[in-house]
């Protein structure tokens, strides 16, 4: 598919079917995130693929919106491994796992799988509840798979502001 049919067409599904994700179909997934650049080339993102019915049932428990996704992703990074930018207030944990979330969903939407990043828990408690590491967070959670019958995109989906109303030139 064409890179802007890719982001033309991709919407966060919130109905998706039994079907499971292809082995092959997950690991291109897999694959676009360990190759989404890092800051300082740290790659401090941690990713963990949830597909049995033990750790579904814990990623309900976390949050009401898996929404039926026969795989999930947790996208986390390790606070050890981060950059830390000068002043010191901030580091990359947060935008170096984004980076690598939003490569793995684009990457999903170019193999024809459905996915929808989640921010709807508490991070501590999914980590907890996931058994990680305590020096991980936990970004973000994604439903992967495939759409179920009569999923559409969230009625606000195509609403976009004008460039004009974002950008500025200085």
């Amino acid at each position: 598919m064409d890179f802007k049919e890719v982001i033309r067409n991709r919407f966060s599904c919130r109905k998706f079917s039994e079907r499971p994700v292809e082995t092959e179909k997950l690991e291109a997934i897999l694959e676009a995130g360990r190759l989404a650049p890092t800051a300082k080339n740290f790659q401090g993102q941690r990713i963990y693929v949830v597909q049995s019915a033990e750790g579904l049932a814990k990623i309900d428990a976390i949050t009401p919106c898996r929404y039926g996704a026969s795989t999930v992703i947790v996208v986390a990074f390790d606070n050890n491994n981060v950059f830390t930018y000068p002043g010191g207030k901030r580091d990359t944990g947060v935008e170096d796992s984004t980076i690598v979330a939003t490569h793995m969903i684009l990457a999903a939407a170019d193999e024809g799988i459905d996915s929808c990043w989640i921010n709807f828990f508490d991070p501590d408690k999914a980590a907890e509840a996931l058994g990680l590491p305590e020096n991980e967070e936990v970004l973000m959670i994604m439903d992967l798979g495939y759409a179920a019958e009569g999923a559409v995109p969230s009625a606000n989906h195509g609403s976009r502001k004008e460039l004009s109303e974002t950008v500025s030139y200085l």
